[in-house]
């Protein structure tokens, strides 16, 4: 006749972390599933579960233990965890932005390609940013052509190379100071310009009134400032050159007493047909550039008006940080090796 055994177990419930004595470790903590963590070691130990199976032969019942594998649990759990960090995460706004910068860039590219240009929107575009922008550059480009005729002239009478000054200044501004500052100009008043209206727009809902219209904005607002800023630039980057030579002729002349004529023989001797060639490469390029990044953080634009003038700013900045990379790019790209530009002229 077998034997029965009734056993009686008392559960404990903990609600909150709780420090237990076990087997003579102090400090043991158990955690609010039921782990039990040791001193010094974060790592939980396994749960086990007991058991009683009365044994029907000697009437003595055999106390068994087994471990659970909670590798699953845990797998499963540590998934969740990801999925949820990946849920609430967000790219930052500056990555979001370039990419968005290189999509629209892309969508211009299409749009052009496939003739979907309004033409009504270029020329307006072109009337403000060409006709309006030739003061400001002309004016800067003096002033620059007589900083950089001071210093090459005082040098060059010393070394008694005045015959070389208007080569090495054609030179200057053909290949770098006409593009870069004319580009420079045209991104601090017609970039900023760009960020700032299609940013209200942005804010005010008027991009997304037009895609209720039926008119894509892409076509509407992007491609004519990009067509216009592109055709614009060399044409004020031509304008800034012979000012600039023309005003360092002036100073020279009148100052240090080296002709013009001897300036412009120099410079025409100097000067060859791929350094006016570049310098248009390197004026679209630069447009290309101030044009989509301005149009691209306009309609990225967020928060009010404050965004308006976030955008603004950044649009202005990554504009002339993409200036110079460029630049520099094509400067290697175009003049690399020894030059024998000025053998000519001395």
């Amino acid at each position: 006749m077998a034997m029965q055994a009734a056993i009686h177990f008392r559960l404990f419930c903990f609600n909150s972390d709780s420090h237990i004595r076990v087997g003579g470790w102090k400090n043991t903590k158990l955690t609010n599933n039921g782990r039990i963590c040791l001193p010094g070691n974060n790592v939980p130990l396994k749960q086990t579960r007991a058991y009683v199976i009365p044994n029907a032969n000697d009437g003595q019942a055999v106390l068994s233990i087994s471990e659970d594998d909670n590798k699953e649990e845990v797998s499963h759990s540590r998934d969740e965890d990801q999925l949820e960090i990946l849920s609430k995460w967000s790219p930052p706004k500056y990555l979001w932005r370039g990419l968005s910068a290189f999509v629209l860039a892309g969508q211009v590219i299409v749009r052009i390609l496939k003739g979907k240009i309004h033409v009504k929107n270029t020329l307006q575009q072109l009337e403000r940013v060409a006709p309006k922008s030739v003061g400001v550059c002309l004016l800067t480009s003096a002033f620059v052509g007589m900083a950089f005729t001071i210093q090459f002239v005082r040098e060059f009478t010393r070394l008694r190379l005045t015959r070389s000054v208007g080569g090495v200044l054609a030179l200057a501004f053909s290949r770098e100071l006409s593009p870069v500052i004319t580009s420079i100009v045209v991104a601090g008043r017609i970039g900023s310009a760009f960020a700032a209206e299609l940013g209200t727009m942005q804010v005010s809902e008027q991009t997304d009134s037009l895609l209720v219209l039926g008119s894509n904005p892409v076509d509407y607002l992007v491609t004519p400032r990009v067509i216009a800023t592109c055709i614009s630039l060399p044409i004020l980057t031509l304008l800034c050159f012979a000012m600039g030579l023309a005003s360092s002729g002036l100073l020279a002349d009148g100052v240090y007493g080296v002709s013009v004529n001897i300036i412009l023989d120099s410079a025409r001797r100097a000067l060859r047909p791929w350094d006016v060639i570049s310098a248009m490469i390197k004026s679209q390029v630069f447009g290309a550039i101030i044009s989509i990044v301005s149009c691209s953080w306009g309609l990225t634009t967020m928060g009010g008006a404050k965004g308006v003038g976030e955008s603004t700013t950044s649009a202005v900045v990554i504009s002339l940080v993409g200036i110079f990379i460029a630049d520099f790019a094509l400067s290697c790209c175009f003049f690399q090796g020894a030059g024998d530009a000025l053998k000519s002229c001395v």
